[in-house]
């Protein structure tokens, strides 16, 4: 098969377990006795090599390669080659990447790198295990013992170091044949197989099992040789890596070993040799790794590191209880230790523990409390207090409260809160009891105390928390606005509290009440200025407050402005203002505040008083509030007169300068005050000549009034005249009717005989043979009683019933006036003139006119009674049966039935 290796012995083959297939074996390594690698291929189709190339020659030592294995790694696009070969005394790495031949370039420019043992054994071996088609640790049966190591062949660290082959093998050690038997001696082992755990050393007759971490031998395994059969000793053995299969073989027979849950014990192993970490790795259960971090702890309780020591025992469960552990920490004064273990236990507890977990955290919580305390009487008073701040400067110190801290939070919901504040407050340690407060939103605790401490910012961060009932807002808010009005203010403005500012009046009062420096603003005038202007509030209490307090400043403009604001002017419904009007007069009126008295009295209605206070201040001010009367002449009248007195009576001028002054004041009121109204309030003693120019002025004014009503009475004559000849026109109209003209409504001649009809027939006698008409100026032409048929039907229920009220009356007072009254007709009107405006109508003839104003007024088919028809229905309620009458093809009344005709 391998022709071009004829001559040669093959000793040893590597193959590439990662690619290969059924049809195309990849690179194959060839090792042979004389000490040269081969590199060839074989396809399945050709039976024979594809290629031999030659890798790699011992020319210095030439011995026999006696086991050769080849892993290939992929790292991307890279092809990583590792390769191990061993001869009876050396061993041999190679590693590269590329391909096989550019490896073994590498290396045949100087001596390779081997790894020499002294001695040989005629039977040395080189063997491997490893998991899905991958090695992963190796065996070499040298001459002085079985040297062996782990692979390491896919961290990129590995694959960094390509020459360097220590990165690749790791845990390397050699294992000496005298430890593999008890009596003297070194006999040497005839093979060797390699396992997980376990070499499977064959020495003569015998297969020794020896622990590989260990190096003990756990299990020996006689071979019982037939002697039939002429086979003297047995020969090796073999091991198939991917199957996991071992075997042992003479020259007759072979031997399958079987491996059965070889590292169940493996845990133990490595705790006697105290390497907690594997130990931990091969563990089974809660047991076996309990026993290791008991061993863990012991060991680090007899060195003395008892944190550490309490670490472990906390991931115990079933080894030692916990009152036990907890006694060696206070047997050695290990408050500190016995603290670890405390919060490490709570990390390994359930949610079932729920009364241990509370027990412990309060343990731990008071360990803490009492190291706190030990470092503050440890620290030396003079360096490490700081005066001003009551601090420790101990680093220990801080940390161990910035820890104690971040364990409240953590344990918030599994301390007792009762029993935790009571702890706390115990030990003095305040800041620590209000952070906890934090925790548990103990928002009132936490705001009594930062109250008494004068940090309103703190109480006000505390207070923006959605979580915090708005009953704390008012509870708190005298204090808070006292410590610092501004930020409280800003703090109850701001944007998500939904404050009712009548539950703040008590603390806005209080505030108010005390003394303030001048240039100081009013937080309270600003906050209620704010729920005013902004959130329209009408609460009249928050409104008389602000106004209180705008009427105890010494100025005026604030409290002006908010009386002429009027906040609830244009509004649908409600007042002008909110304020109690009576209540803001006597405040302002305590407080001098006689300019917004004045425009009190006038919101008020009291215009007299306005304006008598007015002129105790200003005259400019008192003619503002009698010219605001408009709707009351008179009033307006007497109010400018009163203004008229004081600048008459209280001028200081000459007699000259006061005539002056009140004509021009005469010329303010704009027509209003005469001047023989003013001229009461002069001195009997005044002579007329200075009043010349106004009494003629007056005179004139008179004359051209008289001139007006003169020309008003003509136009009034002219008019009465007017609407005489009207009536007049009005008594003589009339309509021709034509001989065929027809009635609207019946469809008969308006002119064809006919008797009385309906009421008008009883109401009164007819010489005339035609019946009662009426005739509008649209030509439209109706019978009296079709027409009032036709306007009873078609108007409204309430009309209607007038109608019919009118025709009762007409019937019972045409009964008594049939006698002398029987030729006039109920609809077409009366004969004789009638004086409307001497009211000498009859009882009848006022009925007669209501009568003909309801039915007559306008003509049904073109005045108001069609337009209103337009909404109606085609069809009335009355007028269903009509039309169900008309319906095709139902089982109902009316219904057309089907009729069959036969053709003769």
């Amino acid at each position: 098969m391998f022709s071009r290796l004829k001559g040669s012995t093959v000793s040893s083959v590597a193959w590439n377990r990662a690619q290969i297939n059924e049809a195309f074996t990849r690179e194959v390594i060839v090792g042979t006795t004389s000490g040269q690698l081969y590199e060839t291929a074989v396809e399945e189709k050709d039976k024979k090599e594809k290629f031999c190339k030659l890798l790699f020659e011992l020319s210095e030592v030439p011995e026999p390669f006696i086991g050769v294995q080849m892993e290939v790694v992929n790292l991307g696009s890279t092809t990583r080659y590792f390769v191990m070969a061993a001869t009876p005394s050396r061993l041999y790495i190679f590693q590269g990447t590329g391909s096989l031949e550019a490896v073994f370039k590498a290396y045949s420019e100087g001596p390779p790198h081997f790894t020499e043992l002294p001695g040989a054994i005629p039977n040395s071996e080189l063997q491997f295990y490893g998991k899905q088609r991958r090695a992963e640790r190796f065996a070499w049966l040298a001459g002085p013992g079985i040297y062996h190591g782990h692979l390491n062949l896919g961290t990129t660290q590995s694959a960094n170091h390509t020459h360097d082959e220590e990165s690749n093998v790791e845990h390397k050690w050699l294992l000496e044949y005298s430890k593999l038997i008890d009596g003297p001696g070194t006999p040497k082992p005839l093979s060797l197989a390699l396992s997980e755990y376990h070499f499977l050393v064959l020495m003569n007759n015998v297969l020794k099992i020896v622990n590989r971490v260990s190096q003990k031998v756990v299990e020996e395994q006689r071979f019982d040789l037939r002697s039939d059969l002429g086979s003297p000793t047995m020969l090796g053995l073999c091991s198939d890596m991917a199957g996991g299969a071992y075997y042992a073989y003479d020259e007759n027979s072979i031997y399958e070993i079987t491996v059965q849950d070889e590292g169940r014990d493996m845990w133990q192993v490595y705790l006697g040799l105290k390497e907690y970490t594997a130990a931990l790795e091969a563990c089974r259960d809660l047991a076996q790794r309990d026993s290791v971090y008991a061993a863990q702890a012991e060991a680090a309780f007899e060195v003395k590191d008892y944190e550490r020591a309490g670490s472990f025992w906390a991931k115990t469960a079933t080894v030692s209880t916990f009152e036990e552990i907890a006694l060696k920490f206070v047997t050695v004064g290990e408050q500190d230790a016995l603290r670890t273990y405390l919060l490490r236990k709570l990390d390994f507890l359930g949610k079932e523990d729920r009364s241990q977990i509370t027990m412990i955290a309060t343990w731990a919580a008071e360990l803490y409390l009492d190291k706190i305390n030990r470092l503050l009487l440890d620290v030396d008073d003079e360096k490490e207090v700081d005066e001003n701040e009551g601090s420790i400067g101990n680093s220990e110190y801080h940390s161990t409260v910035r820890e104690f801290r971040a364990f409240l939070s953590d344990c918030k919901d599994v301390l007792d809160e009762a029993t935790t504040v009571k702890l706390l407050g115990s030990y003095g340690r305040v800041e620590e009891l209000v952070y906890y407060a934090g925790l548990k939103e103990q928002y009132e605790t936490l705001l009594h105390h930062f109250v008494q401490q004068g940090e309103a910012k703190k109480a006000l961060a505390v207070l923006r928390k959605p979580s915090v009932s708005p009953e704390l807002q008012y509870k708190f808010a005298p204090a808070l606005i006292m410590l610092d009005p501004h930020e409280t203010v800003d703090s109850w403005t701001s944007t998500g509290l939904n404050l009712n500012p009548r539950q703040l009046i008590p603390a806005l009062m209080r505030y108010s009440s005390e003394r303030r420096p001048r240039d100081e603003p009013n937080a309270a005038i600003r906050y209620l200025e704010y729920c005013i202007v902004r959130q329209q509030n009408q609460d009249s209490a928050v409104h008389n407050l602000l106004l209180s307090l705008y009427a105890k400043q010494p100025e005026d403009t604030a409290l002006l402005r908010f009386l002429e604001a009027r906040y609830g002017k244009g509004r649908m419904e409600g007042p002008d203002y909110f304020y109690d009007p009576k209540y803001a007069l006597r405040l302002c009126l305590e407080q001098k505040q006689m300019r917004a008295c004045v425009y009190i009295y006038g919101m008020m209605g009291m215009h007299e008083e306005a304006v008598a206070l007015a002129l105790q201040l200003d005259p400019e001010m008192a003619k503002v509030e009698a010219d605001k009367v408009e709707d009351n002449e008179e009033l307006r009248k007497k109010l400018w007169l009163m203004v008229a007195r004081h600048v008459i009576q209280q001028g200081k001028a000459t007699k000259g300068e006061n005539i002056r002054k009140a004509i021009a004041f005469l010329k303010e009121t704009d027509g209003l005050l005469k001047i023989e109204d003013i001229l009461p309030f002069f001195p009997d003693f005044s002579l007329i000549d200075d009043f010349k120019e106004a009494i003629c002025a007056s005179l004139e004014d008179y004359n051209r009034q008289i001139e007006e009503l003169k020309r008003d009475m003509n136009d009034a004559t002219h008019g009465a005249e007017n609407i005489r000849s009207d009536i007049t026109a009005l008594s003589q109209r009339y309509a021709v009717v034509k001989r065929d003209e027809t009635c609207k409504v019946c469809g008969q001649r308006i002119l064809a005989s006919k008797g009385a009809q309906g009421a008008a027939g009883v109401a009164r006698s007819y010489t005339s043979l035609v019946a009662p008409f009426y005739v509008f100026p649209c030509e439209h032409a109706f019978h009296a009683q079709c027409l009032t048929d036709y306007v009873l039907q078609h108007t409204d229920k309430s009309e209607q019933e007038r109608i019919r009220g009118l025709l009762r009356q007409i019937t019972s007072l045409g009964f008594k006036e049939a006698s002398s009254r029987s030729s006039k007709s109920v609809y077409n009107g009366h004969d004789e003139e009638v004086d409307t405006a001497n009211g000498n109508m009859s009882p009848m003839d006022k009925v007669r006119a209501q009568i003909d104003d309801a039915v007559a007024g306008e003509c049904p088919f073109c005045g108001e009674l069609m337009i209103k028809e337009i909404a109606e229905a085609f069809i009335s309620s009355e007028e269903t049966d009509v039309v169900s009458s008309w319906s095709i093809g139902g089982a109902g009344t009316g219904s057309i039935s089907s009729v069959e005709y036969g053709l003769a």
